[in-house]
């Protein structure tokens, strides 16, 4: 292995979902400034424009921003085609938008909470990586990332079924890494903690949920969503290249 350049992404292409802030938006600059071109997704194009630009000067990369909806299939058929016909292909995608309309008690889900979170955190992503699977075999190989969630491994109240829908992304990808690897591409899966973000701002602004949060974990803080986008960079470059079917959590330690 070339160490100084284990992190180089020169040459690949990244399409990420939910990219127009938090965690997507990390991942989007460390991979511009490892050199990927860099297709950003979510669901407002002005909002991604601003954060194009932004991306653009900051790391002088490549970067294409595409609004398409993850719920909505042929939006995303259409991301896909687009990326192509700009880019020639796909090398590495992560699926990082999700939703979680309801916060509180299963019994407050109903079943179009239900269907739309298992629509956008699951089914999304599932599908989605079918569509890129061909783009990626005919280039050798490549790397699919699905964030997940630590509620994917012990249920949270308030976070009932977005835990169910999380646990299901999490044994997807441990199966298409399993049907995948011969074809060249690995599946892995990140799960953060309480990372400080606007979708996680209903647990962080809540004073007590964040000391039940954080009274027992080694690391005594909520996350930044830089530290979950390095994470990211190393499962999207050549440096994870023995690295498959693995669930990573960062989260100062709050599952141990």
């Amino acid at each position: 292995m070339n160490y100084k350049n284990a992190f180089d992404l020169n040459g690949k292409v990244a399409i990420i979902t939910g990219a127009s802030k938090g965690i997507g938006e990390s991942m989007a600059r460390f991979f511009a400034a490892h050199g990927a071109k860099v297709v950003i997704s979510s669901r407002k194009q002005e909002v991604l424009d601003e954060v194009a630009e932004s991306i653009r000067k900051e790391s002088n990369a490549e970067v294409l921003p595409i609004a398409a909806h993850a719920g909505d299939m042929a939006q995303l058929q259409n991301l896909l085609d687009q990326t192509i016909e700009k880019f020639g292909g796909v090398d590495i995608l992560v699926n990082n938008a999700a939703t979680n309309p309801v916060f509180g008690p299963s019994l407050d889900c109903d079943g179009d909470a239900f269907d739309k979170i298992m629509a956008v955190n699951v089914k999304a992503p599932f599908e989605f990586s079918k569509m890129v699977y061909t783009s990626m075999k005919s280039r050798g190989g490549g790397s699919i990332i699905n964030v997940s969630s630590v509620a994917a491994l012990t249920p949270d109240p308030g976070l009932g079924m977005y835990s169910v829908s999380k646990a299901s992304l999490n044994m997807l990808t441990k199966v298409l890494a399993k049907e995948w690897g011969t074809d060249g591409i690995r599946v892995n899966t990140i799960c953060p903690g309480l990372i400080k973000t606007k979708f996680s701002q209903a647990l962080w602004q809540n004073e007590d949920i964040m000391k039940r949060f954080t009274k027992h974990m080694p690391i005594s803080r909520i996350g930044t969503v830089d530290e979950i986008g390095a994470l990211a960079l190393y499962l999207a470059s050549d440096a994870s290249s023995f690295t498959t079917g693995a669930v990573f959590t960062a989260d100062g330690g709050m599952t141990i």
